[in-house]
C-alpha cells in the first residue's frame, strides 16, 4: 500500500467562512490524501504546532478575510523555524494576483482563487510531492 500525502487544512484568523476549506479537505481526502482539518479561528502558532505534531507534508490555508499578506508569511516563518522548510505551504481565498506573486516570492506555493477546480489543487499537490522527492506519511527521515 502506498503511503499517503498528509495535508493540514487550516482556517487562520477571524474569518468564519469554512465551506471552501471543507470542500477542499473532502476533495483531497477523496483523492487518497490523509487530511487533518483544524477548524475555524486558528492562530499561525496553532497551525504550525499542529503541522509539526501531525508531521504533515502540506499545509493549506483558506483565507477570505484579506489578511493573507500577514498570515501566510507568519505561518511560513513558523514552519521554517521548526525545521519544516520542506513542507509545502499553499492555499486559497480572495487573494489579488499581485499579492499571490509577492507570497510566491516569499516561498509560498501556488495559491488558488474562488472557482478553482478541486482537481487542479489535487494535481498541484501531487505534482509538487513527486517533484520534491518526498516520502509520504512522515517518512521524511
Amino acid at each position: 500500500m502506498e503511503p499517503k500525502i498528509r495535508v493540514l487544512v487550516a482556517k487562520p484568523g477571524l474569518d468564519g467562512h469554512d465551506r471552501g476549506a471543507k470542500v477542499m479537505a473532502a476533495a483531497l481526502q477523496d483523492a487518497g490524501m490523509e487530511v487533518i482539518y483544524t477548524g475555524l479561528h486558528q492562530t499561525p502558532e496553532m497551525i504550525a504546532a499542529t503541522a509539526l505534531q501531525e508531521d504533515v507534508d502540506v499545509v493549506a490555508l483558506s483565507i477570505l478575510s484579506g489578511a493573507h499578506m500577514t498570515l501566510f508569511p507568519r505561518v511560513k516563518s513558523l514552519l521554517d523555524g521548526q525545521g519544516m522548510d520542506g513542507v509545502l505551504l499553499t492555499g486559497g481565498g480572495i487573494i489579488p494576483a499581485e499579492d499571490m506573486e509577492a507570497l510566491t516570492d516569499l516561498g509560498v506555493g501556488r495559491l488558488f482563487g474562488p472557482g478553482t477546480s478541486t482537481s487542479d489543487a489535487v494535481a498541484y499537490i501531487r505534482a509538487w510531492f513527486e517533484e520534491s522527492g518526498r516520502e509520504a506519511s512522515g517518512a521524511k527521515g
